[in-house]
Protein backbone atom coordinates (compact mmCIF):
# COMPACT_ATOMS: atom_id res chain seq x y z
CA UNK A 1 0.00 0.00 0.00
CA UNK A 2 1.13 3.56 -0.56
CA UNK A 3 2.47 5.46 2.42
CA UNK A 4 1.60 8.99 3.49
CA UNK A 5 -2.04 8.04 3.88
CA UNK A 6 -3.99 9.71 6.66
CA UNK A 7 -4.97 7.56 9.64
CA UNK A 8 -7.07 8.46 12.67
CA UNK A 9 -6.74 6.55 15.93
CA UNK A 10 -9.13 7.02 18.82
CA UNK A 11 -7.94 6.09 22.29
CA UNK A 12 -4.45 7.05 21.15
CA UNK A 13 -3.39 8.36 24.56
CA UNK A 14 -2.36 5.00 26.00
CA UNK A 15 -2.41 1.23 25.70
CA UNK A 16 -3.51 -0.37 22.46
CA UNK A 17 -4.43 2.94 20.84
CA UNK A 18 -0.97 4.35 21.47
CA UNK A 19 0.72 1.20 20.17
CA UNK A 20 -1.46 1.20 17.05
CA UNK A 21 -0.68 4.86 16.36
CA UNK A 22 3.04 4.20 16.67
CA UNK A 23 2.79 1.16 14.38
CA UNK A 24 0.95 3.13 11.71
CA UNK A 25 3.46 5.96 11.98
CA UNK A 26 6.34 3.51 11.62
CA UNK A 27 4.70 2.26 8.43
CA UNK A 28 4.72 5.73 6.88
CA UNK A 29 1.21 6.97 7.58
CA UNK A 30 0.35 10.39 8.91
CA UNK A 31 -1.57 9.81 12.12
CA UNK A 32 -4.32 11.87 13.72
CA UNK A 33 -4.26 11.14 17.45
CA UNK A 34 -7.51 11.42 19.39
CA UNK A 35 -8.04 10.97 23.12
CA UNK A 36 -9.42 12.94 26.03
CA UNK A 37 -6.07 13.92 27.53
CA UNK A 38 -3.81 16.41 25.72
CA UNK A 39 -0.81 15.37 27.82
CA UNK A 40 -1.22 11.71 26.93
CA UNK A 41 -1.54 12.60 23.26
CA UNK A 42 1.69 14.58 23.45
CA UNK A 43 3.47 11.51 24.82
CA UNK A 44 2.12 9.37 21.99
CA UNK A 45 3.11 11.98 19.42
CA UNK A 46 6.65 12.01 20.81
CA UNK A 47 6.86 8.23 20.31
CA UNK A 48 5.70 8.37 16.67
CA UNK A 49 8.50 8.73 14.10
CA UNK A 50 6.30 10.43 11.50
CA UNK A 51 3.90 13.38 11.35
CA UNK A 52 1.07 13.47 13.87
CA UNK A 53 -1.89 15.70 14.53
CA UNK A 54 -3.17 15.61 18.11
CA UNK A 55 -6.85 16.47 18.63
CA UNK A 56 -8.23 16.08 22.16
CA UNK A 57 -11.74 14.62 21.94
CA UNK A 58 -14.21 12.72 24.07
CA UNK A 59 -15.80 10.32 21.60
CA UNK A 60 -18.76 9.72 23.92
CA UNK A 61 -19.85 13.30 23.23
CA UNK A 62 -22.43 13.04 20.41
CA UNK A 63 -20.96 16.09 18.67
CA UNK A 64 -17.27 15.35 19.24
CA UNK A 65 -16.81 12.76 16.49
CA UNK A 66 -17.96 15.09 13.74
CA UNK A 67 -15.76 17.89 15.10
CA UNK A 68 -12.80 15.49 15.26
CA UNK A 69 -13.15 14.40 11.65
CA UNK A 70 -13.89 17.92 10.43
CA UNK A 71 -10.70 19.25 12.01
CA UNK A 72 -8.65 16.38 10.59
CA UNK A 73 -10.11 17.04 7.13
CA UNK A 74 -9.49 20.77 7.41
CA UNK A 75 -5.87 20.38 8.52
CA UNK A 76 -4.78 17.33 6.52
CA UNK A 77 -7.55 15.87 4.35
CA UNK A 78 -9.90 12.90 4.34
CA UNK A 79 -9.25 10.07 6.78
CA UNK A 80 -8.30 6.91 4.88
CA UNK A 81 -7.54 4.59 7.82
CA UNK A 82 -9.62 4.52 11.00
CA UNK A 83 -8.60 2.62 14.10
CA UNK A 84 -11.31 2.81 16.77
CA UNK A 85 -9.38 1.88 19.90
CA UNK A 86 -11.08 3.98 22.59
CA UNK A 87 -12.73 1.74 25.13
CA UNK A 88 -13.09 0.78 28.76
CA UNK A 89 -14.09 -2.17 30.90
CA UNK A 90 -16.45 -2.70 33.79
CA UNK A 91 -16.95 -5.71 36.05
CA UNK A 92 -19.92 -6.46 38.30
CA UNK A 93 -22.65 -8.98 38.79
CA UNK A 94 -25.67 -8.34 36.62
CA UNK A 95 -27.84 -7.35 39.58
CA UNK A 96 -25.18 -4.85 40.64
CA UNK A 97 -24.86 -3.29 37.18
CA UNK A 98 -26.73 0.00 37.18
CA UNK A 99 -28.37 1.59 34.16
CA UNK A 100 -25.59 4.18 34.22
CA UNK A 101 -22.90 1.47 34.10
CA UNK A 102 -24.74 -0.27 31.26
CA UNK A 103 -25.13 2.86 29.16
CA UNK A 104 -21.53 3.93 29.82
CA UNK A 105 -20.22 0.68 28.35
CA UNK A 106 -22.53 0.88 25.34
CA UNK A 107 -21.72 4.54 24.69
CA UNK A 108 -17.94 4.13 24.69
CA UNK A 109 -17.49 0.60 23.34
CA UNK A 110 -20.29 0.48 20.78
CA UNK A 111 -21.90 3.84 20.00
CA UNK A 112 -18.62 5.75 19.67
CA UNK A 113 -17.17 3.29 17.10
CA UNK A 114 -20.50 3.44 15.25
CA UNK A 115 -20.33 7.22 15.05
CA UNK A 116 -16.71 7.09 13.85
CA UNK A 117 -17.52 4.50 11.21
CA UNK A 118 -20.59 6.43 10.09
CA UNK A 119 -18.50 9.58 9.72
CA UNK A 120 -15.52 7.94 7.99
CA UNK A 121 -17.35 5.60 5.63
CA UNK A 122 -18.79 7.97 3.00
CA UNK A 123 -15.44 9.64 2.18
CA UNK A 124 -13.72 6.27 2.03
CA UNK A 125 -16.39 4.91 -0.30
CA UNK A 126 -16.13 7.99 -2.52
CA UNK A 127 -12.33 7.62 -2.76
CA UNK A 128 -12.51 3.88 -3.41
CA UNK A 129 -10.16 3.13 -0.55
CA UNK A 130 -10.50 2.76 3.20
CA UNK A 131 -9.45 0.64 6.14
CA UNK A 132 -11.49 0.48 9.33
CA UNK A 133 -10.27 -1.54 12.31
CA UNK A 134 -12.20 -1.67 15.58
CA UNK A 135 -10.55 -2.94 18.75
CA UNK A 136 -13.04 -5.43 20.12
CA UNK A 137 -12.20 -8.17 22.65
CA UNK A 138 -12.36 -11.88 23.27
CA UNK A 139 -15.50 -10.80 25.14
CA UNK A 140 -16.93 -10.21 21.65
CA UNK A 141 -16.72 -13.96 21.09
CA UNK A 142 -17.60 -15.60 24.40
CA UNK A 143 -19.52 -14.79 27.57
CA UNK A 144 -17.68 -14.12 30.80
CA UNK A 145 -19.13 -13.88 34.31
CA UNK A 146 -19.39 -10.38 35.82
CA UNK A 147 -18.91 -8.73 32.41
CA UNK A 148 -22.49 -8.41 31.18
CA UNK A 149 -22.33 -4.75 30.15
CA UNK A 150 -18.82 -5.00 28.71
CA UNK A 151 -19.47 -8.24 26.84
CA UNK A 152 -22.76 -6.93 25.45
CA UNK A 153 -21.04 -3.82 24.12
CA UNK A 154 -18.22 -5.84 22.57
CA UNK A 155 -20.57 -8.42 21.04
CA UNK A 156 -22.47 -5.48 19.58
CA UNK A 157 -19.42 -3.87 18.04
CA UNK A 158 -18.53 -7.13 16.32
CA UNK A 159 -22.00 -7.13 14.77
CA UNK A 160 -21.40 -3.55 13.63
CA UNK A 161 -18.11 -4.55 12.00
CA UNK A 162 -19.66 -7.48 10.15
CA UNK A 163 -22.63 -5.46 8.91
CA UNK A 164 -20.44 -2.58 7.76
CA UNK A 165 -18.03 -4.96 6.01
CA UNK A 166 -20.92 -6.53 4.10
CA UNK A 167 -22.29 -3.11 3.16
CA UNK A 168 -18.94 -1.78 1.97
CA UNK A 169 -17.71 -4.92 0.22
CA UNK A 170 -16.57 -4.14 -3.30
CA UNK A 171 -16.02 -0.44 -2.65
CA UNK A 172 -12.34 -0.69 -1.71
CA UNK A 173 -13.16 -0.28 1.97
CA UNK A 174 -12.47 -3.08 4.46
CA UNK A 175 -13.83 -3.34 7.99
CA UNK A 176 -12.35 -5.69 10.57
CA UNK A 177 -12.18 -6.23 14.32
CA UNK A 178 -9.15 -7.18 16.40
CA UNK A 179 -10.11 -9.16 19.50
CA UNK A 180 -7.42 -9.10 22.18
CA UNK A 181 -7.36 -11.14 25.34
CA UNK A 182 -5.78 -9.69 28.46
CA UNK A 183 -3.26 -7.08 27.29
CA UNK A 184 -0.57 -5.45 29.40
CA UNK A 185 -2.23 -2.02 29.49
CA UNK A 186 -3.49 0.44 32.11
CA UNK A 187 -6.98 -1.03 31.63
CA UNK A 188 -5.74 -4.49 32.61
CA UNK A 189 -3.78 -2.99 35.50
CA UNK A 190 -7.08 -1.58 36.78
CA UNK A 191 -8.65 -5.02 36.42
CA UNK A 192 -5.79 -6.56 38.39
CA UNK A 193 -6.26 -3.96 41.13
CA UNK A 194 -9.98 -4.67 41.24
CA UNK A 195 -9.37 -8.42 41.54
CA UNK A 196 -6.86 -7.87 44.34
CA UNK A 197 -9.23 -5.58 46.22
CA UNK A 198 -12.20 -7.93 45.98
CA UNK A 199 -10.38 -11.23 46.62
CA UNK A 200 -7.61 -10.29 49.04
CA UNK A 201 -4.93 -11.51 46.65
CA UNK A 202 -1.79 -9.51 46.03
CA UNK A 203 -1.55 -7.68 42.73
CA UNK A 204 1.14 -10.16 41.69
CA UNK A 205 -1.19 -13.08 42.38
CA UNK A 206 -4.03 -11.38 40.52
CA UNK A 207 -1.79 -10.73 37.52
CA UNK A 208 -0.62 -14.34 37.54
CA UNK A 209 -4.25 -15.49 37.52
CA UNK A 210 -4.95 -13.48 34.38
CA UNK A 211 -1.77 -14.70 32.74
CA UNK A 212 -2.76 -18.29 33.47
CA UNK A 213 -6.07 -17.83 31.64
CA UNK A 214 -4.17 -17.48 28.37
CA UNK A 215 -2.58 -20.71 27.09
CA UNK A 216 0.74 -18.97 26.34
CA UNK A 217 0.95 -18.12 30.06
CA UNK A 218 1.42 -14.36 29.79
CA UNK A 219 -0.35 -11.12 28.96
CA UNK A 220 -0.47 -9.96 25.36
CA UNK A 221 1.66 -6.91 24.60
CA UNK A 222 0.13 -3.77 23.05
CA UNK A 223 2.62 -4.12 20.20
CA UNK A 224 1.26 -7.56 19.34
CA UNK A 225 -2.23 -6.10 19.04
CA UNK A 226 -0.85 -3.23 16.94
CA UNK A 227 0.74 -5.75 14.57
CA UNK A 228 -2.68 -7.34 14.07
CA UNK A 229 -4.14 -3.91 13.36
CA UNK A 230 -1.49 -3.33 10.72
CA UNK A 231 -2.19 -6.76 9.21
CA UNK A 232 -5.80 -5.66 8.67
CA UNK A 233 -4.76 -2.27 7.30
CA UNK A 234 -2.24 -3.75 4.86
CA UNK A 235 -4.61 -6.35 3.41
CA UNK A 236 -7.03 -5.78 0.56
CA UNK A 237 -8.69 -9.19 0.83
CA UNK A 238 -9.52 -9.44 4.53
CA UNK A 239 -12.80 -7.87 5.61
CA UNK A 240 -15.60 -8.71 8.00
CA UNK A 241 -13.24 -10.68 10.19
CA UNK A 242 -12.58 -10.85 13.92
CA UNK A 243 -8.88 -11.54 14.48
CA UNK A 244 -8.15 -12.99 17.90
CA UNK A 245 -4.92 -11.93 19.62
CA UNK A 246 -5.28 -13.84 22.83
CA UNK A 247 -2.57 -16.46 23.15
CA UNK A 248 -4.92 -19.24 22.07
CA UNK A 249 -7.73 -18.55 24.55
CA UNK A 250 -10.52 -18.56 21.96
CA UNK A 251 -9.92 -20.92 19.08
CA UNK A 252 -12.06 -19.99 16.09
Amino acid sequence: MSTDRIALVTGAGSGIGRAAAIRLSQSGLRVVLASRGAGALAATAAACPGPTLAIPADVTDPLAVDRLFSQAEQDWGAVEVLVAAAGAGYSARIERTSDADWYRMLELNLTAPFRCLRRAGPAMRARGYGRIVVIASTASRIGEPYLAAYAASKHGVLGLVRAAAAELAGTGVTVNAVCPGFVDTPMTAATIGNIAEKTGRTTGQARSALEARQPIGRLITPGEVADAVWFCVASEAITGQALNVDGGTVQS
